[in-house]
């Protein structure tokens, strides 16, 4: 054998087949068979075990948020209905206490109209003592009257349905009451009817040369 064959033979020897591949030694990549390798263990190693234990506590965690918030959302449920429940009976039995401070003047009512052989002047008496009691407990419940004359007028609290062209009190006073308005304490229940000064008399009594000499003329 010259020392050329033995060349070419350690040639072919050089060329032989890796893991039965198909790859040479000139076509190896060793830093891909690396990385394959190294996710090759991570697929098939502890990464996968890990993972799975994650998931599981993810899951749990979630069931764990759900069933709070089911159990928050029959809460807020459950505190809506007590609330509007509460509400209703607040509503219902509001008027409880005053209803009590009235039934003494329904009391006092029922006896004058059962009382027999009275004068006109015990019945005027008798009415009187119950207005005034009636008055009584509903000025202890809030309720206060508009009533008050000569005062100018307050549109948020009066209704003008008439004019007094004969007042000797000043334009845009109230000059009379026709039916009284009624407060209950910083709330208007109902305003009062009056009657508003134009000031025409007033500017007259102001100006007595000024009706002397019209009266002279005329």
């Amino acid at each position: 054998m010259t020392e050329r064959d033995d060349l070419d033979s350690n040639v072919e020897d050089d060329a032989y087949v890796i893991e039965d591949s198909g790859e040479t030694l000139e076509t190896f990549d060793l830093e891909a068979e690396v990385q394959a390798a190294r996710e090759s263990g991570e697929e098939s190693g502890i990464a996968p075990v890990a993972e799975s234990a994650q998931v599981e506590e993810l899951r749990k965690e979630i069931h764990d948020l759900r069933d709070r918030l089911l159990r928050s959302r029959a809460d807020i449920d459950n505190f809506r209905k007590r609330t509007e429940r509460e509400k209703q009976d607040f509503y219902r039995y509001a008027l409880s206490d005053i209803m009590r401070e009235l039934l003494p003047v329904l009391d006092n009512f029922e006896r004058a109209l059962a009382a027999k052989a009275q004068s006109a002047e015990d019945v005027l008496v008798g009415v009187d003592l119950i207005y005034k009691q009636l008055s009584d407990v509903l000025s202890k419940a809030g309720l206060r009257p508009i009533d008050e004359a000569g005062v100018p007028f307050d549109p948020s609290i009066h209704e003008a349905v008439a004019r007094d062209e004969e007042s000797t009190l000043p334009a845009h006073a109230v000059a009379s009451i026709f039916q009284k308005g009624y407060m209950l304490n910083e709330r208007l229940v109902r305003p009062a009817m009056v009657m508003v000064s134009t000031g025409s008399a007033s500017d007259s009594e102001a100006n007595p040369t000024v009706d002397a000499d019209e009266a002279s003329e005329g």
